[in-house]
């Protein structure tokens, strides 16, 4: 009998020293605003004021990364002498990540039009990230953004650059 027994006991003592952990450790209770006096008009405009400050203001600029990375080809003599990766990303007018997103296949071919028309004039070649060399990739970057978006775009970033010699 006592084989019967006992397990039930137990599970029984588990259960209420469960209930008892469960009320000890509960976190405090929240006072809800017509305990504390306040309105619930002055809560809702404080969630609002809340909510606007997690969005993005107004003039503030958004940043779009691009999806993929660039690999450009050095060809010095007649073959492959080198790989840059790029990735690229965009700074836009608030609110137009999407129109970014949409027309990405169309700003991806301009870029890479640039990056090649750049790797053949030598702009890869010895100390390719000299300030002077990324000024020059960056404003043509730009402006070929600028054809495709329109004024949206303010800047293109270089967040990530590599060149990996053959």
């Amino acid at each position: 009998m006592l084989r019967k027994v006992l397990p039930i006991l137990l599970a029984l003592i588990g259960l209420g020293a469960g209930v008892a952990a469960g009320l000890v450790l509960r976190p405090a209770p929240d006072q809800s605003p017509a305990a504390d006096g306040s309105s619930s008009e002055d809560s809702q405009h404080s969630e609002g004021d809340a909510h606007k400050a997690s969005e993005p203001q107004e003039g503030a600029p958004e940043y779009v990364k691009m999806n993929n990375q660039f690999v450009v080809p050095v060809v010095k003599d007649g073959r492959v002498a080198s790989m840059i990766v790029l990735s690229l990303s965009l700074e836009v007018a608030a609110g137009n990540t999407e129109a970014v997103y949409q027309r990405e296949p169309k700003l991806r071919d301009a870029f890479l039009r640039v990056l090649f028309d750049h790797a053949n004039v030598g702009g890869f070649s010895g100390s390719f990230t000299d300030g002077a060399n990324l000024l020059v990739l960056r404003t043509n970057l730009k402006e070929a953004a600028a054809l495709v978006l329109g004024p949206v775009v303010s800047d293109v970033l270089i967040t990530d650059i590599a060149r990996q010699d053959g």
